[in-house]
């Protein structure tokens, strides 16, 4: 992958961590670019959840998608590119969502209405900016994985929320701590695919 001239926008300080100790270019835009989008071509970057379970032909925690198109809910085309060449990443479309998804019929009827095998929540906004030249996303998440209340671990800027992360494990405890260790799992093989 050539990284040159790229930004890697970050949602979270986490990836933002990742991306720096790959070597990269990176900028935190926070959770669904609440930060603002940044100037330059920019690279989505940091995980995603997958919307078919690995028994359907589904990404695993852990796989890395190197994206080809980025869609609506629909269905309908943001963005398309070849792929940035990541080392071992496997191609697809991620869906560019508004909202944390963790209800798994919820994940079923998106990929249904979209044809995507992710969803995050920056990239729509990232390409509709037309300053997207890629997408590198790690799955933290599976089809069947319970991530419900993940979202109030992380404040709208990309900091971690102590308060909310404790208040989800304490109320969530297996799921979360699950979750937590998917999470870190993933972003793992994210550095490891674009370490240079």
């Amino acid at each position: 992958m050539d990284a040159d001239g790229l930004t890697f926008a970050c949602a979270t300080s986490a990836e933002e961590r990742v991306a720096k100790r790959a070597g990269l270019a990176a900028v935190r835009v926070g959770v669904s670019v609440a930060n603002g989008v940044p100037e330059g071509r920019l690279v989505s970057f940091g995980v995603a959840g997958s919307l078919a379970s690995p028994l359907e032909g589904g990404l695993r925690v852990g796989d890395v998608l190197d994206a080809t198109r980025v869609v609506d809910e629909t269905g309908a085309t943001l963005w398309e590119g070849p792929g940035l060449g990541v080392r071992g990443a496997r191609g697809g479309v991620v869906l560019g969502g508004d909202v944390l998804v963790h209800d798994a019929a919820e994940r079923e009827r998106l990929r249904a209405a979209s044809g995507a095998d992710a969803v995050d929540m920056e990239s729509g906004t990232l390409a509709r900016s037309g300053r997207l030249a890629g997408v590198v996303r790690a799955i933290s998440d599976d089809a069947a994985s319970l991530v419900e209340g993940v979202d109030t671990t992380v404040h709208a800027d990309g900091r971690t929320n102590v308060v909310g992360l404790l208040r989800w494990i304490a109320t969530r405890r297996g799921d979360a701590l699950r979750s937590m260790r998917d999470a870190l799992h993933a972003l793992k093989a994210l550095e490891q695919a674009v370490a240079a």
